[in-house]
């Protein structure tokens, strides 16, 4: 993909509306603007810290799944988090796309891997910012608070090195492993995700947001 394409707006990914505007704007106010890598961090921060992880809160509406939308929520899981700070680079003027990959997570509660029937997470969303010569992976699902309650390291970016799911947890448990790659998109292929949703989580309906987020993360991350 060239890199005018993952600089420009899709449907998704729409960069160009005023609610991503205003998000990148709060998230840079005091930031060196014209430092591509610290702006990358800065947004990453924003949409890490500033929307709340919340498993439990799967739409099946396509609105839902468009940046602009995501950007005024309070709270969101990581495929719509992930399309938000992939809008917010763009927007930025940083070459940005979708990653996605399969991840086993070890730390899934009983209760949860019952309901899910599987202990994988199918379409773990990320984004891929480009800075200088290299393309970073950066996960911006779960928040710091998050993270501290539950034992879980911190990811964070600081524009040296990807920042993917940790493969431990704080006690040196076993965390994420990542187990399959998906590839990288240009824009959400949502209709793929939520059919892989309906045939690996046949109980996906019955979560919901009465739920109490745990160390699992929730049904998709």
């Amino acid at each position: 993909m060239k890199d005018g394409l993952l600089t420009a707006a899709t449907w998704f990914i729409d960069a160009d509306s005023a609610e991503v505007g205003g998000f990148v704007d709060r998230a840079l106010e005091g930031v060196a603007a014209s430092d591509p890598t610290t702006v990358a961090v800065a947004l990453f921060r924003a949409v890490r810290d500033g929307i709340r992880y919340d498993p439990y809160n799967i739409s099946r509406s396509n609105l839902d799944y468009r940046a602009s939308s995501i950007a005024v929520t309070s709270s969101n899981w990581c495929v719509p988090k992930a399309v938000l700070l992939t809008a917010a680079a763009r927007r930025s003027g940083i070459p940005a796309r979708l990653g996605f990959a399969d991840v086993r997570n070890h730390l899934t509660t009983e209760k949860l891997s019952e309901r899910m029937g599987t202990d994988v997470f199918y379409w773990h969303g990320y984004s891929e910012l480009l800075l200088g010569d290299r393309w970073f992976k950066i996960s911006s699902a779960f928040n710091m608070e998050l993270c501290d309650r539950f034992g879980v390291k911190v990811l964070d970016f600081d524009g040296t090195d990807d920042a993917l799911m940790h493969p431990f947890d704080q006690t040196g448990r076993r965390h994420m492993e990542y187990v399959a790659e998906r590839g990288s998109y240009n824009d959400l292929p949502l209709d793929e995700m939520l059919a892989d949703f309906d045939i690996f989580y046949p109980g996906l309906a019955t979560l919901s947001g009465d739920d109490e987020p745990d160390a699992a993360f929730g049904p998709s991350l």
